[in-house]
This record gives C-alpha cells, structure tokens and sequence, in this order.
C-alpha cells in the first residue's frame, strides 16, 4: 500500500508537470514523462531564485520543492537541484527515516544525466557489535559481570599494601557477617605464576589493573560501543550522479512524520436567511530535520495503510518488525452519518416508445446541486424504486444504451410514496431529452408525468450539472486558479469578514483519499509546527438539541444538524461553535464527504429536560398456521417507549431523538416516521414551543415463533390454546378429529398390550406346571397328577395360539388406524390471521 501511495504521488507530480510545463527541452531518447519533470524541475529553480536558494552554489543540498503530509503518519517529499559533471549529492536522515526511504527513493537526473549509485553508513545493531568483542559483555553489565567476562585474564590486585598478581580464576558472591550485619562481597581467586591459589574480597578500597596485553583496549572499545549510543542517529545518503555540464537532480521519497491534525471553526450566521460559515484549520509538524522554503504543501486524508520495515538494519535471520498502526480514542461523544435520509420513496416503470418495459435501464437522482443521491437500474418489469429520501427538489436522470438520456428536473419529492413513469425514445445515450417539471409533477395519485415540460436534444456528451459552490472551493477545483479579487476595503464587521472570505486551499479526490492543496507556497522552519487554512466555504446547518440517552441529567445535547454542501471530504477532526460572536461549544466529528448530513454535538442544553419510560405488552397470537403436521404460532412482543420533553426555554426547540434500532425488532405501523436513520438507531424530530411540553411514543414489535407437533398434542393443549384463542373453529375441529383418531389407536395398543400381559402370564405358568412335573418323578402320586398337569397345559396352549391370533388382528388395525392419524395429519394445511 506504501509504494501504491508512492506511485500516486509521482503520477500527481508528472500530471502537475505536463500541466504547467513549457516547450520540452531536446531530448528525443528520453520518455515523455521526464521531459514533463524536467520541465518542472526549471520551475521549482525559479522559484529557488527568487527565495534566494542558490542551488548551484551549492551542490550537496537539494531544497525541499514539495511536500505531502498522509493521515497515515508518513510525507512525501521532492527535492530539486543542481548537480554538475559527476557529482555527489547528500542527504541526511534518522535511522527512522532511512528504512522509509529506502523503500521509496526516487531519483531522476535530467539533461542527459544519469545516477551512478547510492550509497548510505551501514550500521550494525549494538548487540552484534558487542559479539565481535573478546569480553563477553552485554549492553547493560554491573562490576559483578565485568569480573565474570575477566575469567582468565592476568591482574594485579592491590588490598593496601598487600599485592596480588595472576590470573584470575573465578568470582562468586559470599555472604559475610559483620558486627551483627550481613553483607554481600565478591571473593576474587587468583592463581599466581607459581601455582599458588590465592582469594581476595573486592572491596571500594580495593584496586584491580588489568596486566594482560591488549586488554585495556578491548574495554576501551566495549566502552566506546556503549558511548556510541547516545551520539547522534545520523544516517548519510550520497547520491553519486555522472554526466557533463550543469543538470537539475529530481528526489523523491516518503519519510515517517507526525500525523496531520484537522480542527474548524463554524461561524453561525447572526443575519436570518444567512448560512454557517465553515472554516477550517490543519496543524502540521515538520520534524525531518530541514525547513521547508516555499514548498508546495498538500495535505491528504483518508486511511491509507503504512508500515516500517527495517531496511536500513543488517538482516540476520530475523523476523521483521511491522507494528500495527496506532489508533486514537477520543472521549467526545461523535453520532454516526445518515443510513436512510427521511422517510419519502419514488418509484414508477421506464417504458420506450411501444409501452415496452425497459429492463436495466440506469435510474440517477440529484439533489439540487447535482450531486448523486442515490441510483439504481430497472428489473426485468422496467420498475425501479428509491427509499429513505428526504423531502426537497431533485432531478431524475434515466439512460439505457440505444435510447436518448431523458433529464426531468424539478421534482418535488415529499413524505411517503411517490411515483414517477418515463418513456425513453430511440437514439444516442449522449441525446439528453430535458424536461422541466412543476410542483404537481411528482404526486401519489397518479403515475404520469405532467406539468410543463421542454424537449430539446443536444448532440454532446451529456457532463451533468457544471459549476461550483459561489464563496466555496468547488469553483477553484474545477476552474482552476481563480484570479485574485479586487482590493476592496478593511470589513468593519463579522458578517463582512465572512462575505470577503474565500478558501485558502483546492480540493480534489483521489479515489479512497482526499486532498487539499494549499494556494500559497509554504514556509516552516524545521521543529516548528503550523496552522495553516484548508476550507473556507458556507454550509447548510439547522441548529437542533439532541438526545440518545447517554447524557446526564435529562438534559440534551446542543448540536448542528449540518449538510456539507461543499465540494470538500471533511476530514475528521475537533470544531468550535462560534455564535452571536462568542464562544458556544467545542466537539468532534467524523470524515463528512460533499452532500453528507452529519449531527455535531457542542453543549449541554439546559433548556430542555427529556425523560424516556419503556413498557412491554404480553406477546400475543397474530398468526396461526398448520401445514406439514406441525401446528405454527407467530406471536408478536410488543414496547412502547414514550419520550416525554419540556421546554423551559423563552425559545423555541428542534429536538432530534436517537433511539435504537434493534435487529428482529419493526416499527409498528402507524408510529410517527424517522427523520432519518443513522446504524443501528433511528432519528426522530420533534419541535417544542416556548414553555410546553411535548410527547412522542415510539412503538416497536418483534415477532415469536412457537412450534408444536401435531402428533404429540393432546387434549388438554388443545383445550389450552381454544382457551387462549389461538385457534379457529376449524382448526378446532380438525385437530379433535385427530386427537379422537390418536385415541383409536391408543386403545387397540392398549387390547395389544394386555392380551401380550395374558400371554406372559400364561407362559410363567406353563414354567410352574413344568417344574412340578419334573419333582413327581417316582412318586405315588405321579401317574395321577401328571394326568392332570397335562390337561391344564394343553388347555393353556389352546389358550395362547387364541390371544396370539388376537394380538395379530389388533396389531393389523392399530397400524390401519396410524395410517388414517398420519393420513390425516399430513393432509391438514390450514392458516389465519387472528
């Protein structure tokens, strides 16, 4: 995204060449986008002239000619000079800078020219210099590790008179007590030359001198390193160019600066009829080390994204370090735009010549200064459909390849449902058929368009509506530099300070991003910032209070209900409110692009309390349906909430009540309509006169969905809901007749249930008989009871083969009769409205 940034700059600076160039040097070889810069190059070096920058005096320094200031935190600058023969150029920058630039640099040497190479000091990180050390330190050591990296060097320990050389062969930390305190001291051991092992505490009087060769230097270097930290981050770009005779050098790169800050000024107008003035002010930084003389400053808002990576550094195999962008929270409270404008709707078919619907015909609607409110195309049926429109005049555009471009302007669109038919006649879209409507043009009765109307075709591109906001920005966006007014005398009051006014910057969009470009060259020493203007232009405003229920009190917000009518993107940023010439309120807004409506909130109105009471009505039944052997109830919730407001106020009151629009949850039909809808809340106004109190109810319902299976109700549900109301008549009735038929069914289960019982309790007795036969073995009685134990058995089996066949039979019905319950359930489709 940074180097798309980069390309969009260049390609604004080539554009800016071609415009204002002169007649091309001869350089046949060179592509025509350079000859442009070149040609820019001469201009940026008259300009050095007569601000007394001598470039050819020198050399090595390339004035700053412009400069562009992202929102992202990153500038883009350009520099112009003079170069001659084979010369170097240098350019200074923090290591900060330099990842930046070398991401970006762009160096063009003109007049046939051309750049050797560009070289910059390399510098390591500190930690993998301090590797290259014999002393294995770290950045941060104490006296305890210093001793630790000595481990094997020759010292000469020096305890008063007592006198230790050798090498030194540990360290450690020894807990001593002394006069009742314990302390901590390191124990140094020493091996002599002479094999003898010798310990010495460390102590403040203690003097240790390194003896070994060549080691004094090493920690000299260790401490150099150390000290090279705190120098200056000074990183030095040359710039080797080759060629012969005098040429202009073009450089250009993006650099890491603060970010650009957004603040206005609305001036409420004290003459009736006359519209707030916005004024506003950006605050720029230049913190790159060198002043800005002359420069051309263009500021850009939008979101552009940006990130370092650390070119400059020696890679080693790490991971590279990409931050995420740092984000600001602001605790003024700041409302969200308009989602849906007001409550008014235009729809109607396109039609050509025969009455034949037009499919995918483009529809446009205008406001009044031309700028696209909202556009769509037909359907298959060469209908189309706007919603959400505020009431006011418009104009209607409507175009289809191989037809003429019919333009009916004059549209008065009010609340609720408006209709509006056009027929297209056969031609060029460039053919523009204009129709002038009146009032009566746009009506609720009656689809036709009537009213006066003139048609007239026009063999040209048709560029819709031309021209600029008069006292705006929009004339010298699409007009170019205005020429300067006459002088006209010193204002002798506010209101002919806001007349004589006029924009001290242009603004254009660049696709995602906007920029205003400053009239005047720049000056800004380096370390100083600067308030320099962007906008000067009338806006429309309504002057409103505003509640959403998060202030305190009960009492509103004052607040502007602003429609920026300006050519300008509004960048985000703080305002202040300036009315009958004082000080009324400060705030926060959000972008604000042209044609926008916004609520900027200021103050606290002590004029008005609010008070806002919720109630919720039981759900009840509004919709019942049975299809598919499921029985459906759509049950409805219903709120209301009721605002109540008294105005204490000598004055009269435009309240706006922002109340939330929550998923899954309507307006009730009949419930006053919105203003407009911002997301996620809904606007509703409300005017209040002097000393009165006013209410306005907000009705809401949310629908409740309840499934049953018909299989598994019963009786007593079906008593519930008839109680209830929730079921018709003949829903009443279908559903006993499937409840008697799951009777039926319940009942021959049943016979099956204790005929299997009987079979089971048979079965157990044949178990018994058995037993007892098998005990009479060799008995007296054997032959007697064995007779008689036969005969009951076979009497039982008689028995069992009768209730099995029962049982088949019952079971045969049972399913007959789950056939007809499922029959019958399946086939009920029944629905009502309650």
């Amino acid at each position: 995204m940074r180097m798309l940034m980069v390309c969009v700059c260049a390609l604004a600076v080539l554009g800016f060449a071609v415009r204002n160039a002169a007649a091309p040097q001869q350089a046949s070889s060179q592509h025509p986008e350079f000859r442009a810069v070149k040609s820019e190059a001469k201009i940026a070096a008259k300009v050095a002239v007569a601000s007394n920058v001598d470039a050819a005096a020198s050399p090595a320094n390339l004035p700053v000619r412009r400069v562009i200031l992202y929102k992202s935190g990153v500038g883009y600058f350009e520099h112009v000079g003079r170069v001659d023969g084979d010369q170097t150029v240098q350019i200074d920058f923090t290591s900060g800078q330099l990842n930046d630039v070398l991401q970006s640099l762009t160096i063009l040497d003109l007049n046939g020219g051309r750049v050797a190479g560009v070289d910059y000091n390399s510098e390591a990180p500190l930690s993998e210099r301090l590797g290259t050390l014999r002393l294995p330190l770290e950045q941060n050591t104490n006296i305890s590790n210093f001793y630790g990296a000595l481990r094997g060097a020759r010292l000469e320990i020096r305890s008063g008179t007592t006198t230790i050389t050798g090498r030194l062969l540990s360290v450690e930390r020894k807990t001593r007590v002394s006069g009742g305190t314990t302390l901590e001291v390191d124990l140094a051991t020493l091996v002599s030359d002479s094999g003898e092992v010798r310990s010495i505490e460390i102590t403040p009087a203690v003097t240790v001198r390194l003896v070994e060769p060549g080691l004094t230097g090493e920690v000299g270097r260790y401490l150099s390193l150390l000290g090279s930290v705190r120098e200056q981050d000074l990183r030095r770009l040359t710039i080797a160019t080759t060629g012969s005779g005098d040429r202009q050098l073009y450089v250009s790169y993006i650099s890491e600066v603060p970010v650009w800050k957004t603040t206005y000024r609305i001036v409420m107008p004290s003459k009736p009829g006359d519209e707030p003035l916005l004024q506003g002010w950006a605050i720029v930084d230049n913190t790159v080390g060198e002043d800005w003389n002359n420069v051309e400053l263009s500021l850009v808002a939008g979101a552009p994204h940006s990130f370092i990576q650390q070119l400059s550094e020696p890679y080693y195999g790490r991971r590279p370090v990409i931050p995420l962008p740092e984000s600001f929270q602001l605790s003024p409270q700041t409302h969200g735009a308009t989602l849906v404008g007001g409550s008014g709707s235009l729809s109607g078919q396109i039609t050509d010549a025969s009455g034949a619907a037009v499919s995918g015909a483009a529809v446009v609607l205008k406001d009044q200064r031309g700028t696209v409110v909202s556009q769509t195309i037909t359907d298959s049926n060469g209908e189309y459909s706007f919603s959400g429109l505020a009431a006011g005049n418009y104009r209607a555009e409507v175009s289809d390849t191989g037809f003429r471009t019919n333009a009916i302007a004059g549209l008065q669109i009010g609340p609720g449902e408006n209709h509006l038919n056009s027929t297209l006649q056969v031609g060029a879209a460039t053919e523009t058929v204009e129709v002038e409507a009146d009032s009566t043009t746009v009506n609720t009765s009656s689809a036709a368009l009537n009213g006066r109307f003139r048609t007239g075709v026009a063999n040209r591109p048709h560029v819709g509506i031309s021209g600029g906001v008069p006292g705006g920005v929009a004339g010298g966006v699409m007009g170019g530099v205005l020429a300067s007014p006459p002088p006209a005398p010193p204002p002798a009051s506010l209101e002919e300070a806001r007349e004589m006014s006029e924009a001290a910057a242009r603004g254009r969009d660049l696709g995602d991003l906007f920029e205003y470009r400053l009239k005047d060259p720049v000056t800004l020493k380096k370390n100083q910032s600067a308030l320099v203007p962007i906008a000067q232009t009338e806006i429309e405003a309504e002057k409103v209070s505003f509640w959403s229920g998060t202030t305190g009190a009960g009492h509103p917000l004052r607040a502007l209900w602003l429609k920026n009518t300006s050519s300008l993107t509004l960048d985000g940023g703080s305002f202040s409110v300036l009315e009958n010439e004082v000080f009324a309120g400060e705030g926060l807004t959000n972008p604000i692009k042209p044609g926008e409506r916004r609520l900027l909130s200021y103050a606290t109105d002590l004029g008005l309390l609010v008070e806002a009471q919720q109630n919720s009505e039981p759900q009840h039944v509004t919709k019942v349906k049975i299809s598919k052997g499921v029985l459906t109830q759509i049950s409805e919730l219903q709120q209301r909430t009721l605002y109540t407001v008294r105005n204490q106020d000598e004055s009269p009151r435009v309240l706006v009540i922002e109340h939330p629009a929550r998923p899954d949850w309507k307006l009730v039909k009949g419930t006053k309509e919105p203003e407009e809808r911002a997301p996620g809340v809904y606007r509703f106004q409300l005017e209040l006169a002097p000393k009165s109190t006013a209410t306005i109810p907000v009705e809401e319902t949310r629908p409740l969905f309840g499934a049953y299976q018909l299989s598994n109700l019963d009786d007593d549900q079906i008593a519930e809901f008839v109680k209830q109301g929730t079921l018709t008549p003949q829903m009443t009735e279908a559903l006993g007749k499937i409840t008697a038929q799951k009777a039926v069914v319940a009942k021959l289960e049943q016979e099956m249930g204790d005929r299997q019982k009987d079979i089971d309790r048979i079965v157990e007795d044949q178990g018994r008989l058995r037993e007892n036969m098998k005990a009479l073995r060799g008995s007296a009685e054997e032959k007697v009871l064995l007779l008689r134990y036969t005969k009951q058995l076979d009497d039982q089996e008689t028995e069992l083969a009768t209730l099995r066949k029962k049982i088949q039979d019952t079971e045969a019905q049972r399913d007959a009769a789950n056939d007809q319950l499922e029959k019958m359930i399946n086939d009920l489709d029944l629905e009502a409205t309650l």
